[in-house]
């Protein structure tokens, strides 16, 4: 069953105006340069300049607690998605693509197998499986290209190495196509 965000944090009610005042406060909590209640300090005295209501000290805790979980769960992520690209190497990159997408197709069916999905959250899941749809095709076609500079740059040295051993252009294009699989 999936359900709803809840309900809304004074910080989520601000007003538009607010926005960088938060942003700059996302900022300062991530630094971890300054005390929670510096940054609610300055916060608030920046909220009161734009005419907008304070925030608690309890309401900035429970954001900043949110905040620092989120942050560290991406962190998380990234640090198993370097290790796993750095062990399989930089040539498996499109098969962790395709993993991924697999995967990201598995839980979806999952949602929509289980019901009680309304017409926004099924365009939701329809928007990131073409996300990842999207970037499944990206990295297919940069392997594509990094294939093609490769071949490119094998088939320039076998020409050097042959014309410098004094072999005829039609042995060097039969050891390219022999050899290397590389077409004149």
């Amino acid at each position: 069953m999936v359900t709803g965000r809840g309900r809304l944090s004074s910080i989520d009610l601000l007003p538009p105006e607010a926005d960088p005042i938060v942003q700059w406060a996302v900022e300062e909590l991530q630094a971890s340069e300054r005390t929670q209640a510096d940054i609610l300090f300055e916060m608030n005295d920046r909220l009161e300049a734009i005419g907008s209501d304070t925030i608690s000290s309890s309401a900035f805790n429970r954001y900043s607690t949110r905040l620092a979980a989120t942050t560290r769960q991406l962190k998380e992520t990234r640090e198993i998605a370097k290790a796993v690209t750095e062990r399989l190497g930089p040539d498996t990159a499109d098969d962790i693509t395709v993993m991924l997408v697999e995967l990201l197709k598995s839980a979806t069916y999952s949602v929509l197998r289980g019901g009680q999905v309304s017409s926004k959250e099924v365009m939701e899941l329809s928007r990131g499986l073409q996300g990842a749809l999207s970037a499944q095709k990206m990295s297919a076609d940069a392997r594509r290209r990094q294939e093609a500079e490769i071949a490119a740059r094998v088939g320039e040295v076998v020409d050097a190495a042959g014309k410098a051993a004094g072999l005829s252009a039609e042995r060097i294009g039969q050891l390219r196509r022999d050899f290397l699989g590389v077409r004149p």
